[in-house]
């Protein structure tokens, strides 16, 4: 768990860390939404290779962005069993014992699995290249048009940044636990199915009251700080576009041009 990156800033003097924090919210959304447009697996190379050359320009190693998605290895094996059993079109790939599996099967788990490892190596460059406080203020800003109606975009972006700085922490107080379990004689990946639930139990409630312990401290600290929600606050740094966000988003949208031209 600790190879996880999703919510880790990651602090380096690079082309992506130097971007406007408001054009990089706009720009994953962007490719966010070309990664749902139907324009097969040609679409999805393109996609890919936009992404590993803006990997290359936040110097973060790709080898670290895939062995955070190790968690996700059971969700798409079980994925791929029901879409064994459901999904009974296409042409016949093998039949073992009564059992037919299908091309569509394949195919379409295959879909799934490239589409979630694109979305999150796309958050993942977001959060690793951007700072906390930065992402609080460009998604504030993001969604300042939104206040007329009465939308609090302070606090809709305080709550998201906060969220996104909490998984690593969460994370490292896993680790602790099961640590601190382990020594009293807690087996995690031992035992019958009871057993594990059993476990895995005794790990999930420690670590829902560490968080809702942090949860206070957090509070107590912020209300310290003269924090107060609904409260008009000034600004010390200011968000100003260069000509890297003209260059970044310039490629987004030619990308975004070449998915719809590829779904069409």
């Amino acid at each position: 768990m600790n190879n996880i990156a999703l919510g880790r800033y990651i602090p380096l003097n690079t082309f992506t860390h130097k971007l406007d924090p408001r054009f990089k919210i706009l720009g994953m959304l962007i490719l966010m939404v070309s990664v749902f447009f139907p324009s097969g697996f040609i679409g999805y190379g393109v996609i890919a290779a936009f992404v590993l050359i803006a990997l290359l320009f936040t110097k973060i190693s790709l080898k670290m962005i895939l062995k955070s998605m190790k968690p996700m290895i059971f969700m798409l094996s079980f994925l791929f069993v029901i879409n064994s059993l459901v999904i009974r079109t296409g042409y016949v790939l093998f039949n073992i014992y009564g059992f037919t599996l299908y091309s569509d099967a394949v195919f379409q788990t295959l879909y799934i699995m490239v589409r979630l490892t694109l979305m999150i190596v796309i958050t993942t460059l977001l959060t690793v290249s951007t700072k906390p406080m930065d992402l609080t203020l460009g998604i504030e800003d993001l969604l300042s048009p939104f206040k007329k109606i009465g939308l609090p975009s302070h606090e809709i972006a305080m709550m998201i940044s906060i969220a996104l700085r909490f998984i690593p922490t969460l994370i490292d107080e896993t680790n602790r636990i099961m640590k601190a379990q382990a020594s009293r004689g807690v087996d995690l990946k031992e035992g019958s199915f009871k057993e594990k639930i059993m476990a895995i139990l005794s790990l999930i409630v420690p670590l829902f009251v560490s968080s809702f312990q942090r949860a206070e401290e957090l509070a107590d600290a912020m209300e310290a700080r003269g924090y107060v929600v609904a409260q008009h606050r000034t600004r010390y740094k200011q968000l100003k576009p260069t000509y890297r966000d003209t260059v970044m988003m310039g490629g987004v949208l030619s990308l975004l041009g070449v998915i719809i031209w590829l779904s069409l």
